[in-house]
């Protein structure tokens, strides 16, 4: 899920009220086309449901994570599948790839270009690179909603977004530029679901997005998350579940043969 956000994740809490993340992938994987015995990288492979998945099509497959907590939390869980805490700005493998599969990984990369040219390195002539994140205009209407209850209520402004949220002609440019032919690139509205209820949203800020409270103090930060709440309630609260306003990017690339 994360191969840069940093190592502290909580990956029982993912997998307990986060599961969306991967099961709303099943699209994503039939662009992937996985063929018996290829050999395929999971870049960003959270506690590893999408590598069983992968593997189970009958691809040797190998997931790495930037967090140790999910790495541990995916060996205990598929205990025969490879799995390495690597970070996707450094990545280095000896033996090359058929493919590099990546989900709901690469907005956490601000530096989108150091992951490119890894990708490029382990992938072999001809192979392919298949990935879903977040696109421009991503949870447009949580951000504006943050900057209008917190400058209202007087809290300080938010720290930087921890996210990287590019156009299609943004990032496909950047893969070009590295050597990958785009041949499929799509941005879509994809309103998702929030576990849990009426929790569900702080839930996701606390997970997801705890780099927009850090600047106010813990104990004014349940009265931050009423404020927000209260305000996305009308927009964004459906039928007793949060529907947050996703908007992902899915493309698919090929290295050159030459």
């Amino acid at each position: 899920m994360s191969a840069t956000q940093g190592s502290h994740w909580n990956a029982g809490l993912y997998d307990d009220k986060h599961s969306f993340v991967w099961k709303m992938a099943a699209g994503l994987l039939d662009l992937l086309e996985v063929k018996p015995g290829e050999r395929i990288l999971d870049l960003g492979c959270g506690t590893g449901p999408l590598t069983q998945q992968i593997a189970e099509k009958g691809a040797h497959v190998v997931g790495i994570d930037r967090s140790p907590d999910m790495i541990r939390q995916a060996k205990e869980k598929y205990p025969v599948l490879p799995f390495e805490v690597m970070d996707a700005t450094q990545i280095s493998f000896a033996e090359p790839f058929d493919a590099v599969f990546s989900n709901a990984t690469l907005h956490w990369i601000k530096e989108p270009e150091k992951v490119i040219s890894g990708i490029v390195k382990v992938l072999k002539p001809g192979g392919r690179f298949v990935a879903e994140f977040g696109g421009k205009g991503n949870t447009r209407e949580l951000l504006k909603a943050i900057e209008r209850t917190w400058n209202k209520v007087g809290f300080p402004g938010a720290a930087p977004l921890p996210w990287y949220y590019p156009s299609i002609s943004e990032y496909s440019s950047l893969l070009e530029k590295h050597g990958l032919e785009v041949t499929y690139a799509t941005l879509f509205e994809r309103p998702t679901p929030l576990e849990d209820g009426e929790r569900g949203l702080r839930n996701w800020l606390k997970m997801f997005g705890s780099v927009l409270l850090e600047k106010v103090p813990v104990e004014q930060q349940e009265r931050a998350l009423n404020a927000v709440e209260a305000e996305l309630k009308p927009i964004l609260f459906k039928n007793g579940t949060w529907v947050l306003d996703y908007r992902r990017l899915r493309l698919v690339a090929k290295k050159s043969l030459t």
